[in-house]
């Protein structure tokens, strides 16, 4: 009750039941790709088994055509156009999706806003938007981490301090998001890469390189929520020391 009256209470936002079902189109575009990339796996297993070894290339046209090519036994034979058929089927389901997703992420300017960092597409805009909400419930970037489960556990004792792994609290679609969505940053934006090849070459795992990127992603993904500022003038905010990052005026002397 005292929290209450003096106003600080934790806030708890609640997605609209439109939110949530935007929701479930990421989930389940999410869901068809990991299927389609099982079936893609099922196809690389019959063409090694005959000796067919041209890894991604085989996912190329010329690639499909050299494995229905192939001389196979009845079941194997079975399978490889089992699988060609519920490929096909799962890429055409793929592409409602994926249009769906991306007319959704223009509708919102908030995702569209996402959408001019390089390495964000629709479906990580549209995510990140879906998953935060309203991003002036966290006063600072690290809160945005710690509730995505990206910073390292801590197991401090007496005067020592000990981190180890990521938490993995929060959203798990998400990270995965944000991982992926970082590795195409690092080849895009020059102060991403320059950050990654500097933990590079610290020796320090490029799992742990990927994580940090993927933190740093998410932190910058908020505050150009919070300043609504686009991408490359909120890289000139981060540099620069005088420029309020949360977009709010300095208080007068």
């Amino acid at each position: 009750m005292r929290l209450l009256i003096e106003n600080r209470f934790p806030r708890i936002w609640v997605p609209s039941s439109a939110e949530k079902d935007q929701r479930q189109l990421l989930i389940h575009r999410h869901k068809l790709v990991r299927l389609r990339a099982q079936t893609k796996n099922g196809l690389q297993h019959l063409a090694l088994n005959q000796g067919l070894q041209k890894k991604r290339r085989l996912r190329s046209k010329s690639g499909q055509e050299a494995l229905r090519e192939l001389p196979l036994q009845c079941w194997a034979s079975r399978r490889r156009e089992d699988l060609f058929s519920v490929m096909g089927l799962l890429d055409r389901q793929i592409e409602s999706l994926d249009f769906a997703v991306k007319k959704a992420a223009e509708e919102k300017p908030s995702a569209r806003l996402l959408m001019t960092q390089p390495g964000v597409g629709p479906v990580t805009a549209l995510a990140f938007v879906l998953t935060m909400g309203d991003v002036s419930r966290f006063r600072r970037g690290k809160q945005v981490a710690s509730y995505l489960g990206l910073i390292p556990r801590e197991y401090s004792s007496g005067g020592t301090q000990r981190l180890g792994s990521i938490s993995k609290q929060g959203n798990r679609f998400m990270r995965m998001l944000l991982v992926e969505a970082a590795q195409v940053a690092v080849r895009c934006d020059p102060q991403f890469r320059r950050e990654y090849l500097q933990r590079c070459h610290q020796e320090k795992p490029k799992a742990v390189a990927k994580v940090a990127a993927a933190r740093k992603l998410a932190v910058r993904l908020y505050w150009m929520l919070r300043s609504e500022t686009p991408y490359p003038e909120i890289v000139h905010v981060e540099s620069s020391s005088r420029v309020p990052l949360a977009g709010n005026p300095k208080p007068k002397d």
